[in-house]
């Protein structure tokens, strides 16, 4: 039993995603400073998005098997590898899915309404209607990446206020540097897919001015954002600095595009990322 939910369930959760989401929630929460609830509430936060969110990956995963299949980076997926039924990744995608809805309902009203409307936008917005007709879906679509860490700041206010809606949309205009840099570097197989992209749809230059755009967009205000915590000095400046690094790499894949910026690029986003969220969950402190 273990080992099937090690090397046949555990993939479909996509736990590299998934824990990064988590972390946004995490950095949410406790950029408020100490909230009330301590270890529990903390813990609840974290089971709950966990479950949500990577119930949410699985159903997607379930949803577009066929994709997957037909698409070298992803054909040994345990659906398309035959390691996993779709029945079982259905029921595993739901049940994971309801108890993590559940428990956020459970913690507070409004923490499990934005659950709620995190998971219809990934599955609703983003799997079911856009991602096979339209380049826009990583946009669009993305918007339920913003909602953990605004859901995680809410459950420590009682409230959306500035400051959550500030940090989620930091990571909102995040995300499309870290999936446009993936569609830069396997266009070939979303092509076979017959996925749009922005590659496909624009091309390769426009999709590097987006990404340029977007990555200084997203440096911008989660300095701002960091600036607005009151975050001390030496973190404030470290995380400019990161900031700094994510808008040089993205001004570089335009102006002199290659296959290693790219990449490269596409490493340092989730690094940049994970490092934002570590300082913003230290707050003022």
């Amino acid at each position: 039993m273990l080992r099937d939910l090690r090397f046949r369930y555990w993939p479909l959760l996509k736990s590299w995603q998934t824990a990064l989401l988590v972390l946004t929630g995490l950095a949410g929460y406790l950029s408020a400073g100490a909230p009330a609830g301590g270890w529990g509430k903390l813990l609840g936060l974290a089971g709950s998005q966990f479950l949500a969110i990577g119930g949410g990956t699985a159903l997607n995963m379930w949803f577009d098997r066929d994709l997957d299949a037909r698409m070298a980076r992803t054909c040994r997926r345990p659906l398309p590898a035959g390691q996993v039924s779709g029945d079982q990744a259905l029921w595993f995608g739901v049940s994971l899915s309801t108890l993590g809805v559940g428990w956020a309902v459970a913690l507070s009203p409004l923490y499990g309404a934005l659950a709620v409307a995190g998971w219809l936008l990934e599955m609703g917005v983003y799997t079911l209607w856009l991602k096979r007709r339209t380049a826009w879906s990583v946009i669009w679509g993305g918007l339920s990446g913003s909602i953990p860490i605004l859901a995680g700041r809410a459950l420590a206010t009682g409230a959306v206020d500035q400051t959550g809606l500030l940090l989620a949309l930091a990571v909102w205009l995040w995300i499309p540097t870290h999936n446009l840099t993936l569609t830069l570097l396997h266009s070939d197989d979303y092509q076979q897919a017959e996925v749009p992209t922005f590659v496909s749809v624009l091309g390769r230059g426009a999709t590097r001015r987006l990404i340029a755009f977007s990555s200084g967009l997203a440096a911008v205000v989660m300095t701002a954002t960091a600036v607005e915590l009151g975050m001390p000095a030496a973190r404030l400046w470290l995380l400019a600095g990161l900031s700094a690094g994510l808008l040089a790499l993205a001004l570089g894949g335009w102006g002199r595009p290659s296959a290693r910026i790219v990449l490269v690029l596409y490493k340092y986003a989730s690094v940049y990322m994970l490092s934002c969220m570590v300082l913003m969950a230290l707050g003022a402190r």
